[in-house]
């Protein structure tokens, strides 16, 4: 689903449709996985659920688990979604994954400044 694309990202390409709920979400399943091979250290009992951190266009924002969300798509919230280049959902569109260290990194910077965006990005 994703491959190596830069030092701090993997690509790959998932339709994105609109969201009613308040976080970007994908398959629980597609999720766990994602999470596993590209997120664990493969050391001892670790959580697959963490949030993932995408990108699409200049936005980051967390991934969460969601029962019912077809295989390979992300469900976006319309205040994330409305800050894209997608008009007409559903599109397939190339969406960046950011590797454990970048995400990491996002996520502090986010923490650290919470008044930083309001759409719940990262």
């Amino acid at each position: 689903m994703f491959e190596s694309f830069s030092s701090g990202y993997y690509l790959g390409r998932l339709y994105v449709e609109p969201h009613d709920g308040e976080h970007a979400v994908m398959s629980r399943d597609e999720h766990e996985s994602v999470n596993q091979a590209l997120y664990s250290s493969g050391e001892g009992v670790e959580r697959l659920d963490w949030p993932l951190v995408m990108k699409i266009d200049q936005q980051h924002f967390p991934v969460h688990a969601e029962e019912g969300v077809p295989e390979n798509t992300l469900a976006l919230p319309d205040t994330v979604l409305e800050n894209t280049q997608i008009r007409n959902p559903p599109e397939l569109k190339e969406v960046l994954l950011a590797k454990a260290d970048r995400a990491e990194q996002l996520i502090r910077y986010h923490r650290e400044h919470p008044g930083f965006g309001n759409t719940g990005a990262v």
